[in-house]
């Protein structure tokens, strides 16, 4: 079963704003686009176009937030 099914790359990068901060982000995944000037939008546009990064943010959103969801049901 995919963790992330249904789940959109926006709702994904906001949550993980909304829990971490910009700062926490740009430091577990050094990216510009959480770094300098960070927004929604622009990171959006950055992870669409760069697998490798995506691939980066989603595997911290299993972990931060899907397995957190998981652990506070049980």
């Amino acid at each position: 079963m995919d963790p992330l099914h249904g789940i959109t790359l926006e709702r994904i990068v906001t949550e993980l704003q909304e829990e971490l901060g910009w700062e926490h982000l740009g430091y577990l995944v050094p990216i510009n686009c959480f770094n300098h000037d960070p927004s929604v939008k622009s990171s959006l546009t950055f992870l669409r176009k760069t697998p490798w990064a995506r691939t980066k943010v989603e595997q911290l959103y299993i972990e931060r937030i899907v397995d957190f969801k998981k652990k506070k049901e049980n």
